[in-house]
């Protein structure tokens, strides 16, 4: 399989203590979702030449075992329900308004506060944590844009069988998604090659969904102040109450019901980011996108070769990089309502380091 393999948080859940569990989460995802620390109030990167990771590295190592008990505690929470659950945002610095985008710092802290229930006495019981997220400015990488030429003739009737659409794991994906991941599941190159293209390709005042979403939807900072709207539909409704960036979200498992909460011609652009291997019903779900863009309007869809193997479909592990790219195309042209000119591009980051970045690619389509 083409796909690197994460860690399974649901099963650690289930049969290791607590502390474990806070260890795993950290330490599975360190490398590229930085390190969550403990350290009192937010903070931002500067943008200079200092070995990041390193740094990244000594704040983990400083913070460690406060970082467990965080992350422990995070996991400990979720036992209620997420209706139980409420996030209070309380970054500090952010600079979306900003004109200069090289003013943008790398990263940014969030201190996050969750409500998880009330003592005996009614007093709220609470836990902090701290999380990163990249902004896709201030880094040392570049960001071309290659065409791929999309080649392979799809039948006149979609090909797939059953079985192509199976998973490892056919449990209910609301048990899988319980936890929330503030991590993210591709590296800081692909964040930010992802937040170029979104920048240089959709424009401001536009209506913008984002679908199969999380805490983070990797829209560049000034997105919120300059679409007109920004919506997300996601599995976990905790997750998607951390993503700053939205107007207003809807938590969906489109696996169950492949259908949108909103109305026909709403959207100038769909995005969905590496996500859509995850899907049973991909030409229905696309066949949603189409009926909530506008006439004109563009679904862009983004891919790496990271996944949860045991939730991705069957045909998709079989398959290479060029493979989802035309396996894509034929979902959309499926789907129908789209024009035939589907374009794919590779806007894979380049910069240091670059033999561990992870892959990036784009199809998008356009709405007939």
């Amino acid at each position: 399989a083409n796909c690197k393999q994460h860690t399974e948080t649901m099963a650690i859940c289930r049969h290791l203590p607590a502390f474990f569990l806070g260890a795993a989460l950290l330490l599975t995802r360190f490398s590229h979702s930085g390190a969550l620390s403990l350290h009192a109030g937010p903070s931002t990167m500067p943008s200079s030449s200092v070995d990041r990771r390193s740094l990244s590295r000594s704040r983990f190592l400083s913070s460690a075992a406060g970082s467990i008990f965080t992350a422990a505690s995070a996991c400990s929470v979720l036992g209620g329900s997420a209706e139980e659950c409420h996030a209070r945002d309380l970054l500090k610095g952010i600079v979306p308004g900003k004109s200069a985008v090289g003013d943008n710092p790398r990263y940014l802290d969030y201190e996050l506060e969750m409500k998880y229930g009330e003592d005996k006495e009614g007093n709220p019981r609470t836990r902090g944590m701290l999380v990163r997220r990249f902004t896709g400015d201030s880094t040392p990488y570049s960001f071309p844009v290659r065409p791929v030429r999309l080649v392979k003739e799809w039948p006149e009737k979609p090909p797939f069988g059953k079985e192509d659409f199976m998973r490892a794991d056919e449990q209910d994906d609301s048990s899988f998604y319980t936890v929330p991941r503030l991590v993210y599941h591709i590296d800081e190159p692909a964040v930010a090659s992802l937040t170029q293209y979104y920048r240089k390709n959709i424009p401001p005042g536009s209506a913008v969904l984002d679908i199969c979403s999380s805490w983070v939807s990797h829209y560049p900072l000034e997105f919120p102040k300059i679409m007109k709207r920004i919506s997300a539909t996601g599995m976990n409704p905790l997750e998607l109450k951390f993503n700053d960036q939205l107007d207003d979200f809807a938590a969906r498992d489109l696996n169950v019901e492949p259908k949108l909460p909103y109305d026909d011609n709403t959207f100038d652009f769909v995005t969905c980011v590496v996500s859509i291997d995850y899907l049973i019903h991909p030409i229905e779900v696309l066949k949603e996108v189409n009926r909530v863009l506008k006439p004109g309007g563009k679904v862009i869809l983004s891919q790496s070769n990271r996944c949860f193997p045991s939730k991705a479909i069957s045909m998709w592990l079989k398959m290479n990089d060029r493979q989802h790219l035309e396996l894509i195309n034929g979902y959309l042209k499926y789907a129908g309502g789209y024009k035939d000119a589907v374009e794919a591009f590779d806007i894979t980051a380049e910069g240091p380091s670059q033999i561990s970045f992870d892959p990036m690619f784009i199809v998008q389509a356009e709405k007939a």
